[in-house]
């Protein structure tokens, strides 16, 4: 039996990623969000050619792609646009005539699937800490059912029973129309919402069911048929490294610290030297 390939947790999550990208979406592209970056394409790429993307950057509708980058990232999705549109003619035409799918990472997640973007701390005006800030998601998540979450690095801060603000609509009965989040992806597993309650549904190789449970805030529920989340074959892997993400962008989001500014600055490096 052949060996199976080696593969780092960016790399799983930007697989998972991939899988749920489909012929004919429209997906929309936030701001410093790498690991989703690398998924979407490699989704196109797979399973999914007449898959869309339209970018916060330079607010463009864009059908081709290129390699990741930091420093010239500007050139994939303003370069290659189809399209480009305000960002007032972006909200109140592509979102509600396309209702792209999109990915966030929330800073704080409850059971129901609300999100935290805005602050840690009850005081607004005094937090413990100021958060990038809510954007665009207090629009998007109250009306569509397309959310996708993802989690770089799995804990019970972010996993919390009550979060500090809403800054994003889960499962909630408030809710006019569409639905809460449709999945989320962290470092250790695969989750889904039945009856207005996270479920975990896959766990990753060499990962178990206490973990994820001792590492989140609030009772999970289990999926019946609970699986080992699918790793990356030799293609995914190849495209990613070779093709999609040669720089490895898609690590820094799961770093912090002196790990992630060490692999900035090697990437900066890197792009000067071409």
């Amino acid at each position: 039996m052949p060996a199976k390939p080696d593969y780092t947790i960016d790399e799983l999550i930007s697989v998972c990623i991939s899988r749920q990208v489909r012929n004919g979406d429209v997906w929309a592209q936030g701001i410093n969000t790498p690991l989703v970056s690398a998924g979407l394409i490699l989704g196109k790429v797979r399973y999914a050619p007449s898959a869309r993307f339209t970018s916060a950057i330079g607010q463009a509708l864009v059908q081709d792609w290129g390699p990741l980058g930091i420093s010239n990232i500007e050139d994939l999705w303003v370069g290659k646009g189809l399209i480009h549109l305000g960002f007032a003619t972006g909200a109140a035409e592509i979102l509600p005539k396309f209702q792209p799918k999109e990915f966030f990472r929330p800073a704080q997640v409850d059971r129901c699937g609300n999100m935290n973007n805005i602050a840690f701390g009850r005081d607004y005006l005094r937090p413990r800490m100021r958060l990038p800030g809510s954007g665009g998601i207090p629009d998007v998540t109250p009306c569509y059912d397309h959310t996708y979450l993802y989690v770089p690095r799995h804990s019970r801060l972010t996993f919390a029973e009550e979060i500090d603000f809403i800054s994003g609509m889960g499962h909630v009965p408030q809710r006019r129309r569409g639905g809460g989040p449709r999945y989320l992806i962290s470092d250790l597993g695969q989750f889904d919402w039945v009856d207005a309650k996270m479920r975990l549904t896959s766990v990753h190789p060499d990962v178990d069911v206490k973990r994820v449970q001792r590492k989140t805030g609030f009772d999970l529920l289990i999926a019946d048929d609970l699986s080992e989340t699918i790793p990356p074959d030799e293609e995914d892997l190849r495209l990613l490294r070779e093709e999609i993400d040669p720089l490895g962008t898609r690590k820094l989001e799961t770093l912090g610290g002196a790990a992630r500014k060490a692999l900035l600055r090697e990437i900066l490096q890197r792009e000067r030297a071409r």
